[in-house]
């Protein structure tokens, strides 16, 4: 024989229970977490204010970056200047790298270069001209002035 089944009753009340919980703004149970309803415009004013500053950052590293390769362009070009100068001038020696070298403006207005520096050059008896600079050889074989 077939034994009856006892009829189990929910004990929750069918009008408190959600067809879809998911769905809800609200927590459906005592342990759900809160669901705030955002204002939209505040939210999108701060997070434009953050992307504000940080592209503002950005710009201002980018501006920074670019100041120093200007200046270092700057350097490269009045180096290539001041070689070509100084490799117009009279060398009557080869120049090595990293060494200084004096540079003169003669009585026949032509630069000379010259391993004698302005202070020996008091002693000698050789007249080299009017002292114009040190310079010193780089090993990219432009010259540097010595301030």
């Amino acid at each position: 024989m077939k034994k009856n089944k006892p009829v189990v009753q929910n004990p929750i009340d069918i009008d408190k229970v959600a067809k879809n919980p998911s769905s809800l703004q609200y927590p459906h149970h005592v342990g759900g977490v809160p669901i705030k309803v955002t204002d939209e415009i505040a939210q999108r004013s701060a997070a434009l204010d953050t992307m504000d500053f940080q592209t503002d950052q950005q710009l201002l590293q980018i501006k920074s970056q670019m100041e120093l390769l200007a200046s270092q362009v700057k350097d490269i070009q009045d180096r290539k200047q001041i070689s070509q100068w100084i490799y117009n001038a009279k060398i009557k020696f080869k120049p090595e790298v990293n060494h200084v070298y004096h540079l003169y403006v003669n009585s026949e207005n032509e630069h000379v270069l010259s391993l004698i520096s302005p202070e020996e050059f008091e002693f000698s008896q050789r007249k080299l001209g009017k002292f114009v600079n040190s310079v010193r050889l780089l090993g990219d074989h432009t010259w540097h002035i010595i301030k």
